[in-house]
């Protein structure tokens, strides 16, 4: 194998260790038949192991908090989805065992969703986990996950479920390497959130024998193979150079010429509060709010809980920024209560402000809420809609808002090209905008961003995704008003620069990126950065984008 491999680096940081691969999946469970006399014991067992499984993942997330406790959530609706319990009876009542019908009855959602892009809780790879545990568990058997050592370890597999990665113990599990997944993954942001370094996309790294030495670089995506004792000397000497820069430099966001950038955190829970505090954020530039909703899943919060939480995300940041975006269910987040159930592809379907505005009361209460928490704090608080299409979107969230009177700033997220497009229009009846670089990747490109072999198209590089950032900021510009980006394209240090040479007024991410892109941008004035931002929208591919505006960057 080849000494030095690239995959996509997604999580900033530098480890050496010995590989170890991910616990074999569950294996097949042989098609045993039983008598009819069984099937009530049978479809008890399967129910029984459906709903431990889910409780499981909850737990996971209770512990796990921030991104994580969203992404279990969902997970456990996929063990307690009533559609795939029915299906598993009926095969159960017509002679299959109970691990067999789970196994089957998962198979059917999986071909949909592979071969005709049906989204079943959005991701296929949190689908095969949720399977893989519920027939693990009926054939009493190991759960497939992060394998024990006594030593700390490079973690391989072909793809993380976000229950393995949300527990992950950055004392033993050094980084991770996986053949699939992208940039805006779920295993990449909690990579990011749990701080370890981490490389997604890498062709071959299954192959890597257990055992091998490899270190591995989450900023450049490089894996390095056996490295000489030279070689590990080097790559210590640049890690610790990098944690030299990163000490040298706080305060505020700035490029070397003055110009301000607020560097923002994004959050999913007040337990992400902290490390964002730490890591001198000016504030959250996105307040994921889902996790109160998915907690339950059969019913919206009250008022009164929903305004206890959001409370405490405000009181951290007094006289600084909160953005918070409203509820958005519906895809890799669907919400019995609030999303249908038998959309083809709810990707495409009502999903974010569609379903708000299909369930008026949800979306009053939540403003509602978020007015009461911010009574009397001196926080600077904005609150913004997601999936947001056109004028006629911007406009119906803007009346909610007024209707409800919350006394902060309206704005919406740009996440489908038509809104980044005729920006300048929406821009009539919001206040700001905020750039979801991922799900605009993801809609700008037709490509599923948790698909391994459509990565290329999913990286925040593109040409084209930058055209549709610029778009924004200049319609932003001309308005005289902000156009964020809350994107995982934020938390590149180098991409932050060229956001900001595109006129990006702000960027949010994770709290551990924070201090990287802080250094970048004091290195760089602003020109250079607008430099290296044109460099990279004429480009034709995302590599070559990312290569020239790196060489403008470093004066090569």
């Amino acid at each position: 194998m080849d000494a030095t491999l690239r995959g996509v680096g997604v999580s900033h940081g530098l480890a050496v260790g010995e590989v170890r691969h991910m616990g074999t999946a569950v294996l097949e469970p042989p098609a045993k038949r039983i008598g009819r006399d069984d099937a009530p014991r049978e479809q008890k067992r399967a129910r029984s192991a459906a709903h431990a499984v889910a409780a499981d993942l909850e737990a996971r997330g209770q512990l796990a908090g921030g991104d994580a406790q969203g992404v279990l959530g969902a997970q456990a609706m996929m063990a307690r989805d009533p559609e795939l319990i029915a299906d598993v009876e009926r095969r159960i009542t017509v002679g299959s065992s109970a691990e067999r019908a789970v196994y089957d009855a998962f198979a059917v959602y999986r071909a949909l969703l592979s071969g005709a892009g049906r989204y079943v809780a959005g991701r296929v790879a949190d689908l095969d986990d949720v399977r893989n545990r519920i027939v693990a568990r009926l054939l009493g058997v190991p759960m497939p996950g992060v394998p024990d050592s006594d030593d700390p370890f490079v973690l391989i597999a072909r793809d993380l479920a976000p229950a393995d990665t949300a527990l992950l113990d950055p004392t033993q599990v050094l980084a991770f390497v996986t053949e699939e997944g992208g940039p805006t993954s779920h295993s990449a942001i909690l990579a990011r959130a749990l701080g370890v370094p981490a490389v997604v996309a890498l062709p071959g790294a299954g192959e890597l024998a257990e055992g091998t030495v490899i270190a591995v670089d989450g900023s450049t995506g490089e894996v390095t193979v056996n490295p000489s004792e030279a070689e590990q000397a080097m790559l210590a000497r640049t890690a610790g150079e990098r944690l030299t820069a990163l000490a040298a430099v706080s305060g505020p966001g700035a490029t070397s010429d003055g110009h301000k950038v607020p560097l923002l955190a994004n959050v999913g829970s007040p337990a992400d509060v902290q490390a964002a505090v730490e890591a001198g954020a000016e504030g959250v530039g996105l307040f994921r709010t889902e996790f109160l909703f998915l907690e339950d899943g059969a019913a919206a919060p009250s008022v009164e809980r929903q305004a206890k939480v959001y409370r405490q995300v405000l009181e951290a940041f007094p006289q600084g920024r909160v953005v918070v975006r409203v509820l958005d269910a519906g895809a890799d987040k669907p919400l019995g209560f609030l999303t249908p159930a038998d959309e083809p592809n709810p990707a495409l379907g009502v999903r974010g402000l569609r379903a708000l505005l299909d369930h008026p009361e949800v979306l009053r209460d939540q403003l509602s809420a978020l007015a009461r928490a911010a009574a009397g704090l001196p926080v600077y608080l904005e609150v913004m809609a997601p999936m947001v299409a056109d004028r006629a979107d911007a406009a119906a969230f803007a009346e909610v808002c007024r209707a409800v009177g919350l006394r902060a700033k309206c704005g919406v997220m740009v996440e489908i090209p038509s809104a980044a497009l005729r920006a300048r229009s929406v821009l009539q009846e919001v206040e700001f905008l905020s750039l979801g670089t991922n799900d605009l990747a993801q809609y700008t490109f037709a490509a599923d961003r948790q698909v391994g072999a459509v990565s290329r198209l999913q990286d925040p590089w593109q040409p084209a995704l930058l055209d549709l950032v610029a778009l924004a900021a200049e319609a932003a510009r001309a308005e005289g008003k902000g156009c964020g980006v809350c994107g995982e394209a934020a938390a590149d240090p180098v991409l932050a620069c060229v956001l900001t040479g595109l006129g990006v007024t702000s960027l949010s991410m994770g709290a551990s990126a924070i201090p990287y892109v802080r250094e970048a941008l004091a290195r760089h004035t602003l020109a250079q950065c607008e430099r290296a931002a044109s460099a990279a929208r004429a480009a034709d591919g995302a590599g070559q984008a990312r290569s020239a505006a790196h060489a403008v960057l470093s004066g090569e």
